[in-house]
């Protein structure tokens, strides 16, 4: 049984991080994979700055740090900003990913040009920084927000009347207004939106987490992982500082 490891970048609940274990509803379970959903031990009350940005590279690090030693054979990043990724694959030799880059690059495989769907505009730089990494500026047709608060813990339960219709609103813009011809959904706490949105569109609508973790059963299969060479080891690694420090801020929560 192969073992895959998925970080969720907040603090939460056990009945909150159960809604985010709904993103594996669907997922061909045939493959002998088990998944375990870990929350950060501390981190960001939400990633709206450059500030959090840094804290949860930070957060999700020391969460993932010894997952090839608690015997995982691969580790998914539950967030689009793709936090934590390069600093775990340089510690890491089972394969890591994160559903940003990887939406991004899966939308090519299905299109020309893609938009992306999000809740708030304050998200817009981290979509910003994997674009700037990938130099695909050319290739996003739009980010489309649509102004409702988002909420990492309860996501968008109880708030489906409202914020289903703006996306499907959102969507239909970026693909008459802006010529996208491939959808992402901007964050996996909007995956509830899925279901409902992908029957209503006349083109591909991803799902990220999801995609990540079949792009972790696919790696897995192909005995691919990433490249040292590209992410190479610390030459004086810190764990235990990091473990320290993640102590004392989940003391302080």
């Amino acid at each position: 049984m192969k073992r895959i490891l998925v970080i969720v970048p907040f603090a939460m609940s056990a009945d909150n991080l159960a809604l985010r274990r709904e993103q594996l509803a669907g997922l061909d379970q045939s493959a002998g994979v088990e998944f375990e959903f870990r929350p950060v031990r501390a981190g960001p009350v939400n990633y709206s700055s450059h500030h959090d940005f840094v804290l949860a590279d930070v957060s999700i690090l020391e969460a993932g740090c010894q997952a090839e030693a608690e015997g995982f054979h691969a580790v998914c990043i539950d967030t689009m900003s793709d936090s934590g990724v390069a600093a775990l694959r340089s510690v890491l030799r089972i394969p890591v990913f994160g559903p940003g880059k990887l939406a991004m690059l899966m939308a090519l495989t299905l299109g020309d040009r893609f938009s992306i769907l999000t809740m708030a505009s304050r998200w817009k730089p981290l979509y910003k920084k994997a674009l700037d990494e990938l130099g695909m500026h050319h290739k996003c047709a739009s980010v489309r927000a649509i102004e409702v608060p988002p909420d990492n813990q309860g996501l968008l339960s109880g708030k489906e009347s409202e914020v289903f219709p703006l996306l499907e609103q959102a969507a239909l813009r970026a693909i008459r207004e802006d010529g996208a011809d491939v959808l992402i959904l901007g964050s996996t706490t909007m995956h509830q939106a899925h279901g409902w949105l992908q029957p209503r569109l006349p083109v591909p609508l991803i799902n990220p987490g999801p995609l990540s973790y079949q792009m972790a059963i696919a790696a897995l299969s192909l005995r691919l992982s990433h490249s040292l060479s590209a992410y190479p080891p610390p030459m004086h690694p810190r764990l235990d500082m990091l473990a320290t420090m993640l102590t004392a801020a989940s003391w302080k929560n």
